[in-house]
């Protein structure tokens, strides 16, 4: 299997993964070996060795130790059985689905959530399928829960090849859509938490169609991830088809039917959320409202005309581009975003000495308030524009 050269990273990877304090948990007897123990680390190190061979990253070594010290303590802690199957099934589906999408690392992945009772000839339903077909001709894979409605839409459009399934096992929806039933790429999980992990962190976009508690979920949690800055930036479309008379996204009464279904969501989060000051002014720059889905498609490519990646090393916000910007372009953006900046400017320079990936591209850094991440999507926006203006 190749090696990932991951699109995306995580913003701001833990220094170790171990509780900073266990004083919580119950004290282990005197008889028993404490898996901190050296005698304890020693063995574990030498299994790792022996599984994994010679060559292993040391700090990737590290982390593994980590895991299965804390898979140690569950029992002196007390787990029931119930809780021990819980963590094995979670651990047992990521290393799974990580290893799928592991195969297929270098095609870009747009995430597509939408309704499973769509009707195939829905205007969302065909937007779904002309978007999805728009993203594969330009390269793209898409990533759908592999249900009906939206999900088999979004399989339809790039076809099987160019497509993943990341289904969840309930009692009224048991079998995948027939474009991707079958295929080494449908992964089953038993967990919301887990699946929803692996939409999130393997794709570069999300693209939400109307739909209704679940997607609704799943759009609310991509857009708090990225606005609390949990999960790397990155573009996430709302988009639905041209309505006609007599279609409803759910076959409901379509005299009851708001015609305008993300622009009747939008004044809602106006409303009931800006107005009240439960969000702030700059995270509608989070999520852009599409036109079609060729507009869907070409705002998500523009997010990577200039913007690669981003990342933090400390509190050093580091975003990589695919071109230097020039000495204009920085003093526009210290003068349009001196709000994100803690201390200095926005500088560009190489990467950091931390940094092992995307060596060859240049970076713009500054240190970051760590507030306000609608004004760093808004960031990327004009780094976009002021590196295609050059």
């Amino acid at each position: 299997m190749k090696e990932r050269d991951p699109h995306r990273v995580e913003l701001d990877p833990p220094a170790t993964t171990q509780p900073l304090t266990e004083s919580a948990a119950p004290p282990e007897h005197a008889a028993q070996l404490r898996a901190n123990d050296g005698i304890v680390q020693e063995h574990l190190s030498n299994l790792i060795h022996d599984v994994a061979g010679d060559g292993v990253q040391e700090y990737d070594a590290k982390l593994v130790r980590e895991l299965m010290t804390a898979a140690l303590k569950l029992i002196p802690d007390g787990r029931g059985t119930g809780e021990l199957k819980l963590m094995a099934a979670a651990m047992k589906e990521l290393r799974y689905a990580y290893r799928v999408f592991g195969e297929f690392a270098d095609p870009h992945k747009v995430t597509i959530f939408g309704s499973a009772r769509t009707p195939e000839d829905h205007p969302d339903y065909l937007a779904a399928v002309e978007f999805s077909k728009l993203m594969a001709e330009a390269g793209w894979m898409s990533i759908t829960g592999a249900g009906d409605g939206i999900m088999k839409a979004g399989h339809e459009g790039p076809g099987r090849k160019a497509s993943f399934g990341v289904a969840i096992r309930l009692p009224f929806e048991t079998t995948a859509n027939e474009v991707i039933a079958g295929d080494e790429k449908l992964i089953h999980f038993r967990y919301f938490f887990t699946r929803k992990l692996m939409f999130l962190s393997q794709a570069e976009a999300v693209v939400c169609f109307p739909g209704g508690f679940g997607t609704l979920d799943e759009t609310f949690e991509t857009l708090t991830l990225v606005q609390t800055g949990k999960a790397s930036m990155i573009p996430i479309v709302f988009i639905e088809g041209e309505p006609t008379p007599g279609h409803t996204t759910s076959g409901g009464d379509p005299d009851k039917a708001i015609a305008n279904y993300w622009g009747g969501w939008e004044q809602f989060i106006s409303n009931q959320l800006l107005n009240r000051g439960w969000i702030s002014k700059e995270d509608q720059y989070l999520y852009h409202i599409a036109s079609d889905p060729h507009d869907a498609a070409q705002h998500v490519l523009n997010f990577y005309r200039v913007y690669h990646s981003s990342r933090y090393v400390r509190d050093d916000l580091i975003i990589r581009v695919r071109k230097p910007l020039s000495e204009s372009a920085l003093a526009t953006l210290n003068e349009e975003f001196a709000v994100l900046i803690a201390k200095g400017e926005i500088t560009q320079r190489g990467p950091y000495s931390t940094e092992t990936d995307h060596l060859a591209l240049p970076r713009i850094a500054f240190t970051h308030t760590r507030h306000k991440f609608g004004l760093v999507r808004r960031l990327i926006d004009r780094i976009n524009e002021l590196g295609s203006d050059e």
